[in-house]
């Protein structure tokens, strides 16, 4: 009853997607009105089919259904049920259905907050998301089909992959991912909605497809922060990032939101780079569907990836048409998307943005092009061709830098001009002092030259976003009388999308700096103890007090209690483990692990004597780990302190010949975000 149940809701999802889009074109003829009723009718019947669906699965996983195939796969009797019920999307069908599921909230979201929104963009957003979505439910009615029967039903099942059942991590990631991921469908639906509809020209929909755009790059940005903290908490290697191919997948498309949510202020201030948006918006979309043919077709082996299958065909073609449409739509309307700004000055916040793109960019197509050469190479010559971290060192460490750079530069600019004199003034003491720190860092610390320059120019980056807020209190406190703490929330209750721009810089320096100290200043140490002795890494003292072992459910698990200990004294005792699966071969690490915010100590268990008598401990420490993970904390608080801000439309930038007028980029003035009556 479950599987059917689920099946059916699935085959009448795809029913009533496929009716929306072709019936979108005879309502169309009929008025807004007509259009908007149904496209809204068939957006929110599909959400509440796909929810059905879910929850038939979900009920099919907790009940131990093991007639339903996705629950033969990856259900088990002994799986915890908080594991039992993540497991949806443990795997490639129940991952297509949950991506389903999120597409269909995303389309409910966008079609419901915007119903007042008047023109025909709003229903032909819903009808592109309507598209989108027919595409997964053929996957999940056809090739994907998690309802599908088992014969003879099995009394139990093999569970979810050991990997996805060993942390908490794992119920936050993936949802974390597909909100991301599947939400850059959004802004992608705007844009197609705009060209079909003539509007391309009005940027209506831009403003509304920048903040949905930030609201899904927030998602993402907290998805990878948490899926580098998952890899780092459980795959026992003491690292957080490998330039994996599927971590490649998640960067790229950030990469390219990224740059847009950038360049999308110089069209909203100067009317410039209308089609180099556009362009980055289906960038954007297509190397999310990009991504998700690499983790699912099985072209790749990595430790993220699903099974193999012919599922990778569907998405090919899916790509071929998303960028065939989209190169079709935007040749038609071109001249609707060309540009009435110009640049009047190279020193200026619009050529900083600029530049911005251009690495970005830059830094997108090194990635991908680390990403996809093996595979090319073995396609073409047959020949297994590996691109490792060496080559991503390389070629993106000067992009960061550049980056880094330029998220200091920025800020302190004003729109159209700036003479050198004014631009040197307000560079100067940031200079002055990413100067200091690059000269005490190459004298005390290291003469890494990537290492130097990534304290240096992360230094500058926050020495100038932090004095814009600063300056900006201050310029309050003169004007009102109000006290510090009181002016500086004020200050960013008056522009919110600003200031959250700025901590969103300050927190990916604050990951920038994690990253760079823990790659250069990492120290490691294997030791073979036995009971009661002692290693020593980087001033601590680690003493193997026992090692234990227990049974649980899905598991076996075999620790060692480590106490820690530092100047003569006790600080701590950590107990790294293994965890031995019925159905792995291999155990699966659980490394302990003692954070401070000047570094963590990293324990892992490499081995064991039998008896109990002794173990093979690895010791790592390394510097500044945590500020990655508030690092992309403050990312996240960034967005949303931008989006919590009410949607208003900017006034462009007059022109003037005058650039005495121009007001500085550092105070909090009314101009900047004119409020409306």
């Amino acid at each position: 009853m479950t599987r059917l149940l689920g099946y059916d809701a699935l085959a009448v999802a795809l029913a009533v997607a496929l009716f929306g889009v072709l019936a979108a074109a005879f309502a169309a003829r009929r008025g807004e009105a007509a259009l908007g009723a149904l496209v809204r009718g068939c957006v929110f019947t599909l959400f509440g089919l796909t929810s059905a669906a879910v929850l038939a699965m979900v009920y099919g996983l907790v009940s131990h259904d093991f007639s339903i195939s996705y629950v033969a796969q990856v259900g088990s009797r002994s799986t915890p049920l908080f594991f039992t019920i993540i497991s949806l999307w443990g795997a490639l069908e129940g991952s297509i259905l949950f991506w389903a599921w999120v597409l269909s909230l995303w389309a409910m979201l966008v079609v419901w907050r915007n119903r007042e929104v008047p023109g025909r963009l709003i229903p032909y957003t819903g009808v592109a998301l309507l598209g989108i979505s027919a595409f997964f439910l053929i996957l999940l009615v056809g090739p994907a089909n998690p309802f599908g029967l088992v014969t003879p039903v099995p009394s139990d099942g093999p569970g979810p992959n050991p990997l996805l059942q060993n942390h908490v991590l794992m119920a936050v990631h993936p949802p974390l991912l597909y909100l991301g991921y599947v939400g850059m469908s959004v802004p992608f639906a705007f844009a197609i909605a705009a060209l079909v509809a003539g509007e391309a020209g009005n940027d209506t929909w831009l403003r509304l497809t920048r903040r949905w755009t930030l609201l899904a790059w927030g998602f993402l940005s907290a998805a990878i922060i948490a899926g580098m903290w998952w890899s780092y908490e459980v795959l026992g290697w003491g690292g957080y990032w490998a330039w994996d191919p599927v971590e490649n997948a998640s960067f790229l498309p950030w990469l390219t939101a990224t740059a847009f949510l950038h360049s999308v202020m110089v069209q909203e201030r100067r009317g410039m780079l209308r089609l180099w948006n556009v362009n980055l918006i289906v960038s954007t979309y297509a190397l999310t569907i990009l991504g998700t043919f690499l983790t699912r077709s099985g072209v790749l082996s990595s430790v993220h990836a699903f099974t193999t299958g012919t599922i990778g065909y569907y998405f090919l073609a899916f790509i071929a048409v998303v960028l065939i449409v989209s190169l079709v739509l935007v040749a038609g309307h071109s001249e609707e998307l060309r540009g009435e700004g110009r640049l009047d000055a190279p020193i200026a916040r619009e050529t900083v943005f600029l530049l911005n793109n251009l690495f970005l960019t830059a830094f997108m197509f090194t990635v991908l092009l680390g990403t996809l050469f093996p595979l090319v190479a073995e396609a073409v010559r047959g020949v297994k061709v590996s691109v490792g971290e060496p080559f991503y060192n390389r070629m993106t460490l000067p992009l960061c830098a550049a980056l880094l750079f330029l998220m200091g530069v920025g800020p302190a600019l004003p729109w159209r001009r700036s003479d050198l004199a004014q631009a040197r003034a307000k560079l100067m003491m940031p200079g002055i002092v990413a100067l200091v720190v690059a000269v005490l860092c190459a004298i005390l610390l290291t003469r890494n030259p990537y290492a130097v320059s990534a304290f240096a120019f992360a230094t500058f980056a926050i020495v100038c976003n932090v004095r814009e807020y600063w300056l900006g209190a201050a310029a309050r406190r003169r004007a009102h009388g109000e006290a510090p703490a009181t002016a500086l929330v004020k200050l960013i209750a008056a522009n919110r999308r600003r200031y959250g721009g700025y901590l969103a810089h300050i927190g990916v320096v604050s990951v920038a700096l994690g990253v760079a100290a823990s790659s250069v200043f990492r120290k490691e140490h294997d030791a073979t103890l036995k009971r009661g002795e002692k290693m020593t890494v980087a001033g601590f003292e680690l003493q193997l007090d026992s090692l234990w072992g227990r049974e649980e459910p899905q598991r076996a698990v075999i620790g060692a209690t480590m106490r820690v200990m530092r100047d003569g004294r006790e600080v701590g005792r950590l107990t790294p483990r293994m965890n031995f699966y019925r159905t792995q071969d291999q155990p699966v690490p659980t490394p302990a692990v003692r954070s401070r915010p000047w570094g963590d100590l990293y324990l892992n268990l490499l081995a064991f004597e039998p008896n109990g008598s002794s173990a093979t401990i690895r010791a790592i420490t390394e510097p500044l780990v945590p500020w990655i993970w508030i690092g992309g904390g403050i990312i996240c608080l960034g967005a949303l302190v931008a989006l919590s801000g009410p949607a208003r439309k900017r006034a462009p930038i007059r022109e003037t010949s005058d650039p005495e007028r121009e007001p500085p980029s550092s105070l909090p003035l009314p101009e900047l975000e004119p409020r409306t009556a």
